[in-house]
């Protein structure tokens, strides 16, 4: 085997396991992007958990072969590059559609999310989600306003009888 076949081969192993480990993977096209804008984009997204690298498209469409998913193949047309999610891939589209308002040359063309694909309107409606910290306030706000209801129910009780009976007793002073 010669050593461009070696090569890639170690790439496509590579792409393959980007695309089976992690939770979904965002495909881009990076067309019109410095390499300092790219450089940016991959420090936004290191906090994440995420990468961006640029493969052959026909080594990532070889990928995607050998571990069964098709449909990926029309967006990776032109020069793109993947946004491989960690764990938060709602965040990692959300980072991508706010580096794409600063550089509109970054487009979203699509994605791979739990072997479900996406397209662009797709990728920017979970982008629109709120995020994990978003959802698990507002659960905890939901759970916490009905016991606040409760208990200030429970209190006014007491309360009002209190207030009856101090009023029972300034009534029997007066008289």
């Amino acid at each position: 085997m010669s050593k461009a076949r070696e090569k890639k081969a170690v790439v496509v192993k590579e792409v393959e396991e980007n695309l089976t480990s992690s939770s979904g993977v965002l495909v881009t096209e990076y067309r019109g992007l410095s390499v300092s804008e790219i450089t940016e984009l991959r420090r936004l997204l290191r906090p994440l958990g995420a990468k961006y690298k640029v493969y052959k498209n026909t080594l990532v469409k070889r990928a995607l072969n050998e571990i069964g998913v098709s449909g990926l193949e029309p967006i990776l047309e032109g020069p793109t590059a993947l946004a491989i999610g960690g764990t938060d891939v709602v965040g990692v589209a959300k980072t991508l559609k706010e580096f794409a308002k600063s550089y509109p040359a970054l487009i979203i063309k699509g994605g791979l999310i739990e072997g479900e694909i996406l397209d662009n309107k797709g990728v920017q409606q979970l982008a629109d989600l709120p995020s994990k910290e978003q959802m698990l306030a507002r659960l905890a706000g939901d759970i916490k306003a009905p016991l606040n209801k409760l208990a200030y129910a429970l209190s006014a009780l007491p309360r009002q009888f209190a207030y009856g009976l101090k009023a029972l007793a300034d009534k029997k002073q007066g008289e």
